[in-house]
């Protein structure tokens, strides 16, 4: 019993002496991330940097059609995706994918479909039907003039990057390399130009960029990203976390084994320990004990570690459910038509194949798209049950039931844009399809645009419990009723830091006095 009490102490004493720098650092750059996220640029954000489209297509130069576009750039069949938008170098350009998931004939190698990366969208000039074969610099500084809007001074082109401090995500990967560019506005922001396209797909504000030095950069363990740690990065941090688990539940031991719940020790305190440091790291480390191992263990969820939230379940059959791919229809609406049934301040068309209708998104800054039919122009409109009646084509299994949400619930929320779940598109009302499948999955569908929002099943609700809900305290009466939110969690995460930086302390004059002994 002694030697198994002694092995428990030395294991907290020396993973505490490892760990306890991290823990403050977690806890503090948590903190910061209440406030200030990794850089994204999310779609509301790019839309509104976006020129409006009428003007740009309202010139001299008459706007080629997308089958004309398509026909000029040596593109054939059906598509996955097209859009058309004031996007690359300032000019309205179709930004094209097609179905079959390959570069255009015509597109530089470079955009070539590889087993790593998606196909990066072919760009047709929509004046000349030119297809983009690189974005050198000049290109890359005009892409950003634009984004800017009259707000930039002198803007600055800083080269060209892979990868960065502020460009991690693996969503950037189509684009890279990077043309990195300084505005030179009040902001101190740099944007991010695609290699590949010319669109603007990254921004930071000098804001951003030196508080994410004290939060996401700092707490995802960023610095053993882009170097020769790269590969171990996520063996590094599933390891941290697990050695972090095992320091927080030996401490929580040992502080209940020495912790007087009846009686006192001679001082007259429920704590052996006379010292300032070893007495409040005492204290702190039980009061925090819970919560310390809440967002230890929480982290480490949130890498999926070792998939154990994959669930192995089939991809969702989209095209069975829109009725294949997209084909423009013949006849279809032209873009003045189309512009003119639209928002004046509308910044993006965009084609899709939805439950079998050929449709046109048209995007303004603010509000959900206006819905237009690619053949006539006319506004479109669902039938009842249409949708749900499509929908249960994802899957080859019977649909349960089909809830309309007009409010948020545990599964489906939204959150800040800054987040590290936020920025994307929670629309309300929201259908949710429930299906008898082995994963249990759920998916949620647009019921405005009909566009499939997501899925989840029973591994992904598990991970938004045991990630989303303890890391971040999604909980929706809490969220709902800030800043109550934001002081339960500042209160413990000062706690927390007592507690580490007390033990950052006391394991640096352990180290020290075991190093004096030795000289």
């Amino acid at each position: 019993m002694l030697h198994a009490k002694r092995w428990l102490y030395l294991v907290h004493r020396w993973l505490g002496v490892l760990l306890c720098a991290f823990f403050a650092m977690w806890f503090v750059s948590g903190v910061v991330m209440m406030y200030v996220g990794y850089p994204k640029l999310t779609q509301a954000e790019r839309l509104a940097h976006l020129p409006p489209l009428r003007p740009a297509t309202q010139g001299p130069d008459r706007v080629l059609e997308p089958a004309e576009a398509l026909q000029r750039a040596g593109i054939t069949g059906p598509l996955q995706d097209l859009r058309l938008a004031v996007a690359s170098a300032g000019r309205a350009v179709y930004l094209v994918v097609p179905a079959t998931a390959q570069a255009s004939p015509t597109a530089p190698a470079s955009k070539a479909a590889s087993p790593r990366r998606p196909p990066a969208p072919t760009v047709i000039d929509a004046i000349t039907g030119a297809v983009l074969q690189q974005v050198d610099a000049q290109h890359a500084v005009a892409s950003a003039s634009a984004f800017a809007q009259g707000a930039a001074g002198t803007i600055q082109h800083l080269g060209t990057v892979d990868e960065d401090a502020f460009t991690h995500s693996r969503a950037l990967d189509v684009h890279r390399p990077l043309h990195r560019l300084h505005l030179g506005d009040a902001a101190g922001t740099v944007v991010y130009v695609s290699g590949a396209t010319g669109e603007v797909v990254r921004d930071a504000t000098l804001q951003e960029r030196v508080w994410n030095y004290a939060g996401a950069w700092i707490h995802w363990l960023y610095p053993l990203r882009g170097n020769v740690f790269n590969p171990y990065w996520t063996d590094i941090v599933n390891w941290l976390s697990i050695a972090g688990i095992v320091l927080t539940v030996t401490g929580t031991v040992v502080g209940v084994m020495r912790w007087r719940f009846a009686g006192r020790y001679k001082t007259g305190a429920r704590t052996p320990y006379r010292g300032f440091m070893m007495r409040w790291h005492h204290v702190f480390g039980l009061v925090f004990a819970l919560v310390t191992f809440t967002w230890i263990f929480s982290g480490l969820m949130s890498m999926n570690p070792w998939k154990i939230f994959d669930s192995g379940a089939a991809p969702l059959r989209t095209e069975a459910m829109h009725g294949g791919p997209l084909v423009l229809p013949v006849p279809a609406a032209s873009v003045p038509a189309l512009l003119a049934a639209a928002s004046p301040n509308t910044r993006e068309l965009r084609w899709t194949q939805t439950a079998g209708h050929a449709l046109v998104q048209a995007h303004s800054p603010t509000g959900a798209p206006l819905v237009l039919h690619a053949g006539t122009g006319d506004p479109h409109a669902w039938q009842p049950g249409a949708l749900a009646h499509a929908a249960a084509q994802l899957l080859p299994y019977p649909v349960v039931r089909t809830d309309t949400l007009q409010a948020y619930d545990l599964h489906y929320y939204d959150r800040a844009a800054h987040t590290m779940t936020g920025g994307g598109d929670k629309p309300l009302p929201v259908l949710r399809v429930v299906f008898d499948d082995p994963q249990a999955t759920w998916v949620h569908i647009d019921p405005h645009t009909g566009a499939v929002l997501g899925r989840t099943d029973t591994h992904r609700r598990t991970s938004r419990w045991l990630f989303a809900m303890l890391h971040s305290w999604d909980w929706l009466p809490l969220l709902e009723r800030r800043p109550l939110w934001d002081v339960v969690l500042i209160v413990l995460s000062l706690g927390g830091v007592v507690m580490s930086v007390t033990g950052v302390v006391i394991g640096w004059r352990r180290l020290g006095l075991k190093l004096r002994v030795k000289t």
